[in-house]
């Protein structure tokens, strides 16, 4: 595992959710409170700016993204920057956004919402399969860590502001079956769980905000490694690169009060290191 290095110099304010897209090999991310979807194409920089926050996305087909945004879930066209509504979200919750998302191993498409203050209780997970959007779990702060394990039965997901955790072993059809089981609580040694993604061997790579780090945990919760970046509030991973060795990381300077200077010279820019293992692709999102 080589050490983290700035990918993209770009500064985000909350850097979140990359996507690597397994056709196009290309990755996309995003920066919430900015209102952007970034990528770039070798020394190429692609931007698109939104009218309202967007969090999260899935791919559809080469050309087209799902892309998760304060008002409803949205079809994007890569190429020409178009977008049209899918289906709506929250439309009684005005004082909520997106937040984490990832498809699911049978092209589900989970997403989860939280108040734009980070409000108790506010937020909630939802799951798009085949035109239904139906609440999964509720009465959550800052839903999180949404990722599923190389065999497809089991989906992660965290409460940051809990610091812990949990997995769900998911049906045939991708729904939750049974009640979730604690994964790993931070919560005793202040650490919070942000994004994540699963290794090819099963292991749970976790961004740790706060902590300048993305921490790797086995299938059975243990720690076993992690990965030091030059950002302290790490937000998301993901792996990528033709092989699928490398890991992207995003971060953001949201709570940091001196951005740019001394320590935090690197907060809110975009990482990648070349890593000892390797992740799966991203499951399709079915419309």
């Amino acid at each position: 595992m080589t050490p983290a290095r700035v990918f993209d110099d770009r500064v985000c304010t909350l850097g979140e959710a990359p996507l690597w897209h397994p056709e196009r090999e290309q990755l996309f991310w995003f920066d919430i409170t900015g209102q952007r979807l970034l990528s770039r194409t070798g020394d190429d920089l692609l931007e698109w700016t939104f009218e309202e926050m967007v969090s999260a996305a899935g791919w559809i087909d080469r050309n087209t993204l799902m892309i998760a945004g304060a008002s409803g879930l949205w079809q994007f066209d890569i190429e020409t920057g178009a977008r049209e509504i899918i289906v709506g979200l929250e439309a009684d919750k005005p004082g909520n956004r997106s937040n984490d998302g990832r498809a699911d191993p049978v092209g589900g498409f989970w997403i989860s919402t939280m108040g734009r203050e980070g409000e108790e209780n506010a937020g909630a997970i939802y799951r798009y399969f085949r035109g239904e959007v139906r609440q999964i779990y509720r009465d959550m702060t800052i839903p999180n860590s949404i990722c599923f394990s190389p065999d497809g039965d089991t989906a992660y997901f965290a409460d940051t502001a809990k610091g812990a955790i949990w997995k769900q072993h998911i049906d045939r059809a991708g729904w939750p079956s049974g009640k979730p089981e604690m994964f790993a609580d931070f919560s005793g040694v202040g650490l919070n769980p942000d994004g994540a993604v699963c290794d090819a061997k099963g292991n749970l790579w976790i961004a740790q905000w706060g902590a300048w780090r993305v921490a790797c945990h086995g299938p059975d919760g243990r720690f076993r490694m992690a990965l030091p970046t030059g950002a302290a509030h790490t937000s998301c991973p993901v792996f990528g690169g033709p092989k699928l060795d490398r890991m992207f990381v995003t971060s953001a300077t949201e709570d940091i009060d001196t951005p740019g200077e001394g320590h935090h010279a690197n907060a809110g820019r975009t990482w990648i290191a070349d890593m000892p293992v390797r992740g799966i692709p991203e499951r399709k999102v079915v419309l």
